[in-house]
C-alpha cells in the first residue's frame, strides 16, 4: 500500500515514515521544505533501509500535487502539511488560516479527482479549548480556541467531517495528539527548529548544547502545582506508532473516527526540565518570563479509545523521552544543517 505524507519530512511525518516502511508500506512525501531539511530523506533511508519518494511541491498547488498522484497509485493519506506555531499564530493569524486551510483543501480536490479516499489528518489537542475538564474525551465539546492555529486545525475537523458524510467511501481518521517530544532511539532524525524554538524540548536541547545560554519559562502563575503548564507528552515514536495503527484502520473502516494520541498523564514544564537534567547530567539555566498568549493551564488525554480501537498504547516514559532529546541533539548540534 503507498501512502503520501503531506509535510512528510518534518518532525512527526519523518519518524511516520521510518514506521510505515518497517510496516512495509511504501512512501512518497510531498514537502516544501518550509520548516524541514531534505536530508532528513537521507537519514530515513539509513534507518529503515528503504527510501521514500520525495517530492519538493507546496501541497497547495493543485498541479504539482496532481503530478504526484499521477505518478505514484496513491491508496491513504498522512496529512502534516501546515503551520503549527501557537504563538506565531496570534500575531499573524491570516497566514495560517491561508496556508493550512488551503493546503486541506487541495489535497481534498486532488484526491476526489484520483478516486483516492482514505486520509489521517494530524490535527490536534487544542481543538479541545479551554472550557473542557481533564482528561480529554473525544467526545467533548470542542470549540472555544485560543488562537488562530487551533482555530485551523478545528475548521479542517469540520471540513473533513463534510467530505466524509458526502462521499460514502471516505475514511477519514482524526487524530488530536497532545505534545511530542523525543527523537528516534539511532539519534538520526529528531526535532530540528528552523530559528528559535518555539516548543519546549528542543529550547532545552539547544539549551543544553550550548546554543542558548538559557531556557526561557514562560509564565510561573498557572494553576498547577509548580506554577508552570502541564502537558500530555508523547513520544514521537510512540506517536508515528499510532498513524500507522490509524491508517491500517482507515482501510476498513469508512467514514469519520476520531481518536486522541497522548499518555493520559501531565507533567509540568519544571518536571520536564528537571528530568532531562538527570538525563543529560547538566544543570539547565532557566529565565522566567512572563505568559506567552494562547497557553492554558493544564491538558492532557484520555486514551482509552485509541487503545481499544487501534490497539495503539503509548510505551515510552518521560525519562526515555528526555534521553533521546538529549541523544538527537548532542550528535546533531546544528540539526540536519551540518
Amino acid at each position: 500500500m503507498k501512502i503520501l505524507l503531506t509535510g512528510g519530512a518534518g518532525f512527526i511525518g519523518s519518524h511516520t515514515a521510518v514506521e510505515l516502511l518497517n510496516a512495509g508500506y511504501d512512501v512518497v512525501i510531498a514537502d516544501n521544505l518550509s520548516n524541514s531539511r531534505e536530508k532528513v530523506i537521507d537519514r530515513i533511508e539509513k534507518i529503515a533501509g528503504k527510501r521514500p519518494k520525495f517530492y519538493k511541491i507546496d501541497v497547495a498547488n493543485k498541479e504539482e500535487l496532481s503530478k504526484v498522484f499521477d505518478e505514484n497509485k496513491i491508496e491513504g493519506v498522512i496529512h502534516y502539511a501546515g503551520f503549527k506555531c501557537v504563538p506565531e499564530s496570534t500575531k499573524v493569524p491570516i497566514k495560517y488560516y491561508r496556508n493550512n486551510l488551503d493546503t486541506t483543501l487541495t489535497l481534498l480536490e486532488v484526491m476526489e479527482e484520483k478516486n483516492c479516499n482514505a486520509i489521517v489528518f494530524s490535527s490536534s489537542a487544542t481543538v479541545y479549548g479551554d472550557k473542557n475538564k481533564i482528561p480529554y474525551e473525544e467526545t467533548m465539546h470542542t470549540g472555544d480556541t485560543t488562537n488562530a492555529y487551533s482555530s485551523t486545525k478545528l475548521m479542517i475537523e469540520n471540513i473533513l467531517q463534510d467530505v466524509t458524510r458526502a462521499n460514502p467511501n471516505m475514511s477519514t481518521i482524526i487524530l488530536r495528539y497532545f505534545n511530542p517530544i523525543g527523537a528516534h532511539p539511532s539519534g538520526l532524525i529528531g526535532e530540528a527548529p528552523q530559528g528559535i524554538p518555539n516548543n519546549l524540548m528542543p529550547y532545552i536541547t539547544q539549551t543544553a548544547v550550548g546554543i542558548r545560554d538559557h531556557l526561557s519559562v514562560f509564565g510561573t502563575d498557572y494553576n498547577t502545582p509548580d506554577g508552570t503548564c502541564i502537558r500530555d507528552y508523547v513520544h514521537i515514536v510512540d506517536l508515528a506508532k499510532g498513524h500507522v495503527s490509524a491508517i491500517k484502520y482507515a482501510v476498513d473502516n469508512k467514514g469519520v473516527n476520531i481518536f486522541n494520541l497522548g499518555t493520559g498523564k501531565g507533567s509540568s514544564v519544571l518536571d520536564v526540565v528537571h528530568t532531562f537534567e538527570k538525563a543529560c547530567g547538566k544543570e539547565i539555566p532557566v529565565v522566567y518570563e512572563d505568559r506567552r498568549p494562547g497557553d492554558i493551564d493544564c491538558f492532557y488525554a484520555s486514551v482509552e479509545k485509541a487503545n481499544k480501537i487501534l490497539n495503539w498504547k503509548a510505551e515510552y516514559n518521560l525519562y526515555d523521552m528526555c534521553a533521546h532529546s538529549w541523544n538527537w541533539q548532542k550528535n546533531n548540534p546544528k540539526g540536519y544543517d551540518e
